[in-house]
């Protein structure tokens, strides 16, 4: 809660980016059971609207698997499948391409949660052309 400030988006955003390093290099089903109960706790710390703080650990948790050889069963099988056919994958070479695309990827979901809390924002208000604010 320090770290954001009790902010829906701030807090959206460091579970995203923290869950998508993380699962480039640790597997994703540990890390988001782990995280499960501390995203409840942000609830009861006083965050009202977790919904969009899910779907951000699910978007990090599978994207960031793209990062590394490692983030997940799918990269370890297709790197040995390739390499028993001659086309050896090592970890640096996955992660050359690998991780700018999982940074692009999570970069796209980052403007999707800016435009999904808007648009959440805006129907919850019940505005019509009025302008709100991103942030708690």
């Amino acid at each position: 809660m320090e770290l954001t400030g009790g902010s829906t988006l701030s807090a959206s955003f460091l579970v995203l980016w923290m869950s998508a390093l993380a699962s480039a290099f640790v597997d994703n089903i540990p890390f988001v059971a782990t995280m499960i109960p501390l995203i409840q706790d942000m609830g009861k710390m006083g965050i009202d609207n977790l919904e969009p703080v899910w779907w951000s650990l699910a978007l990090g948790a599978c994207l960031g698997g793209n990062g590394a050889l490692v983030g997940a069963s799918a990269n370890l099988i297709t790197a040995g499948l390739a390499g028993k056919e001659g086309y050896p994958i090592s970890f640096i070479k996955f992660m050359l391409i690998g991780f700018p695309v999982m940074i692009i990827s999570v970069a796209i979901s980052t403007v999707y949660l800016i435009s999904a809390l808007f648009s959440l924002k805006y129907i919850r208000k019940g505005a019509s052309h009025e302008k709100i604010k991103l942030s708690n």
